[in-house]
C-alpha cells in the first residue's frame, strides 16, 4: 500500500496539471471553478463513491453524464488516457475527479473521473523498483562541478568502495527530500545548485561498461545524518526512544514514523565488518554485541555468512549495501532495549534533539565502541567519538 500510494503521489502532479487545465478550457461559466479531486476510493455504490483524500472524504455524486476514463501509471496524461467505465472501479482504487466541489468540500458531482487501478500501480510500481535496482547508483556526494552538469559520487557495495563520475542529461528531473521529511512523495522539485557535498544521492540512468560514469535522467538527493547512541528510555506509545547521542553526550528523541525501517545486524557480521573498517590496527570492537532480548533470527541469520558473499543476494557481483540491508531481520520498538546501543539516519533538521528515524539498526555496538576506541586514541585519552560508518545505513531507500 505504502509503494502505490508513494507511485501515485509522483504522478499525480502531471495528471492534475493536465486535467485542471482541460476543464478550465471546457467551462463556459467564468463564476464556476473546476476543480480536481484525488484520492483512494473507500466505497462504490450505483450512485456515488466515497473517495479518501488527504483532507479526508468526499463523496462522488455519479450521473449519466460522467466520464470514465482510465489513466496508465506510467503514462499520466490525458493522452494516454483511454475509456472506461463505473465497472472498472473497486475498492482501493486511485482516482482523479473533475467537478464543482461543495462549499464544504464534502461533495463534488462528477464530470470526468480518471482512474488508476491497485493492480496497474502495483505492476508499474515492481517495474519502477526494478528499474532503481538494475539502473540506478546510490552513495555520498564529494563534488559538485554545476558548469559541467558533473557530480561525483562515492559508492559502496560489499566489495568495497568506488569513485563515479555523474553527468545529469540536459531535461534530467531532480527533486529533493524536503527538511524533516522522510517521505519520497514530499520531496520537491530541485536544482543542480543545491546539491553539495556530504548529500546523500541516488540516480536513475546509464552506466559506462566500466562503470566509472553515470549519464543520470533522474536524481534525488538529500541532507541526512547518522546518529549512534545508548538507549535511556523507551515509549512505544508515542513510538519515541530516549538516546545519549555518543558524539555530543547529549540526550535526543528519535521518533520512529509509519515509514521506518527497523533492522537488526547480525552480531558475528557485525563484528567482523566493524574488525574490516578498523584495517587490522588492534582496535576490537567486543564479543558480545548483541543486545540481551534481541530476536533469536538476528542471532543466527547471516551470522556464518562471510562479508562479499552474497548468499543469494540480489544484484550478484558484490551486491548492494541496501539489498544487505534488506536481509537483515526485522525488529519492532518492543524488541529494543534500555541500555542498548542503536544508530539511526535521518534529515538534517534544525531541531538537534529530535529527529525522525528513515532507518534504525540495533546490534551495531561493534561500530560505534570501535568509534569510541579510535577516538580515544585520537583524543589523546580524552574520550572523543571519531564518526562512524556503518553499512547499510547511510543510504537512501528507493522511491
Amino acid at each position: 500500500m505504502k509503494m502505490r500510494k508513494t507511485l501515485f503521489l509522483s504522478v499525480l502532479f502531471v495528471l492534475v496539471s493536465s486535467v485542471f487545465s482541460s476543464v478550465q478550457a471546457q467551462t463556459p461559466n467564468a463564476g464556476s471553478k473546476p476543480s480536481v479531486v484525488a484520492g483512494e476510493v473507500a466505497s462504490v455504490n450505483a450512485d456515488k463513491i466515497v473517495l479518501q483524500t488527504k483532507d479526508g472524504a468526499v463523496d462522488v455524486v455519479l450521473s449519466g453524464k460522467t466520464e470514465y476514463k482510465r489513466v496508465p501509471p506510467d503514462n499520466p496524461s490525458l493522452k494516454a488516457a483511454v475509456a472506461s467505465n463505473f465497472a472498472d472501479i473497486a475498492v482501493g482504487d486511485k482516482l482523479l475527479v473533475t467537478g464543482i466541489v461543495s462549499a464544504d468540500k464534502k461533495t463534488v458531482p462528477a464530470k470526468a473521473v480518471y482512474l488508476m487501478t491497485k493492480g496497474d500501480i502495483a505492476q508499474r510500481q515492481t517495474k519502477e523498483q526494478e528499474q532503481w535496482r538494475t539502473r540506478g547508483i546510490s552513495g555520498k556526494v564529494t563534488l559538485v562541478n554545476p558548469q559541467a552538469k558533473q557530480i561525483t559520487v562515492s559508492t559502496r557495495s560489499l566489495m568495497g568502495e568506488k569513485v563515479v563520475v555523474l553527468t545529469a542529461k540536459d531535461d534530467a528531473d531532480f527533486r529533493r527530500y524536503a527538511p524533516g521529511s522522510v517521505q519520497f512523495s514530499e520531496a520537491k522539485l530541485g536544482t543542480l545548485n543545491e546539491i553539495q557535498a556530504g548529500d546523500l544521492i541516488r540516480a536513475l540512468g546509464d552506466k559506462s561498461t566500466d562503470g566509472a560514469t553515470f549519464t543520470a535522467e533522474r536524481i534525488v538527493t538529500g541532507s541526512f545524518q547518522t546518529i549512534g547512541g545508548t538507549i535511556k528510555a523507551i515509549d512505544a506509545a508515542k513510538n519515541e526512544i530516549t538516546v545519549t547521542n555518543i558524539q555530543t553526550k547529549k540526550d535526543m528523541t528519535i521518533v520512529l514514523g509509519s515509514t521506518t525501517v527497523l533492522k537488526q545486524f547480525p552480531a558475528e557480521m557485525a563484528q567482523r565488518m566493524a574488525m574490516m573498517q578498523t584495517g587490522g590496527n588492534g582496535v576490537r570492537p567486543p564479543q558480545s554485541a548483541n543486545p540481551q532480548g534481541a530476536p533469536p533470527s538476528a542471532q543466527n541469520q547471516t551470522a556464518n555468512q562471510p562479508a562479499g558473499q552474497g548468499g543469494g543476494m540480489r544484484g550478484g557481483g558484490g551486491g548492494s549495501i541496501d539489498d544487505l540491508l534488506d536481509r537483515f531481520p526485522n525488529v519492532t520498538i518492543a524488541d529494543l532495549k534500555v541500555g542498548e546501543m542503536i544508530a539511526v539516519s535521518s534529515t538534517q533538521t534544525a531541531s538537534p534533539d529530535r529527529v525522525t528515524a528513515i532507518k534504525l539498526l540495533s546490534g551495531v555496538e561493534p561500530f560505534l565502541r570501535m568509534s569510541q576506541a579510535a577516538g580515544g586514541r585520537q583524543g589523546s585519552g580524552r574520550g572523543q567519538d571519531a564518526g562512524f560508518t556503518i553499512p547499510g545505513l547511510d543510504g537512501i531507500g528507493l522511491p
